[in-house]
């Protein structure tokens, strides 16, 4: 078989696994989140899912950086619609805060909701789910504002990123002074890096 007919294969399966994962995940939650029910639901083996993902938090990774790719895409759009970069940052932060409240798998994999075992995907192990928010933002950034250094509009959006994630983690304050908060810090973080 072609390489890339392998590929495409393999591609499908990943997909399909992560399909079925989001749909156990929301209906049953983390505890209820089995690697062979999704085997089951898309008609390959545990094994193969194994292979692909290493381990019940490896799938869980995986669907936690699609879904925030997927959403990042929808955000990104918003900010190039807006102007003014406070309020940009202050829509981009309360569009996030809005769409975990409302989305339920993302509040399941974003908040760890009922599921202590998905908290390092916040903490410990964020790296992925950091890393695409802030190349996101930073281009966002870097098209608003092409004198600024790379790595100063690198900084603020990982700023941002990291602080909004802590505030979905442990939210202390309404989101919209949440929102007001990060932007605030974004723009004077980028008016005297």
């Amino acid at each position: 078989m072609p390489s890339s007919f392998t590929d495409r294969t393999r591609g499908l399966v990943r997909d399909e696994a992560l399909e079925r994962a989001a749909e156990l995940l929301v209906a049953g939650g983390w505890r209820g989140l089995r690697l062979q029910d999704v085997a089951d639901g898309i008609g390959v083996s545990r094994q193969t899912l194994y292979n692909e993902f290493a381990s019940k938090q490896g799938l869980a990774a995986a669907l936690v950086l699609r879904r925030t790719e997927e959403f990042l895409a929808d955000l990104e759009a918003a900010l190039d619609g807006e102007d003014d970069l406070h309020r940009a940052w202050s829509g981009a932060v309360r569009t996030t805060l809005d769409t975990v409240a409302r989305d339920p798998l993302l509040r399941v994999l974003l908040t760890g909701q009922g599921a202590g075992d998905l908290l390092p995907l916040l903490t410990t192990e964020a790296e992925p789910l950091v890393v695409a928010a802030r190349d996101r933002a930073a281009r966002f950034l870097l098209r608003r504002r092409p004198e600024l250094d790379p790595a100063t509009a690198s900084a603020a959006a990982e700023i941002a990123a990291r602080l909004t994630i802590s505030h979905l983690v442990l939210p202390l304050h309404p989101p919209d002074d949440v929102a007001d908060q990060i932007a605030t810090a974004v723009v004077r973080y980028l008016a005297d890096p």
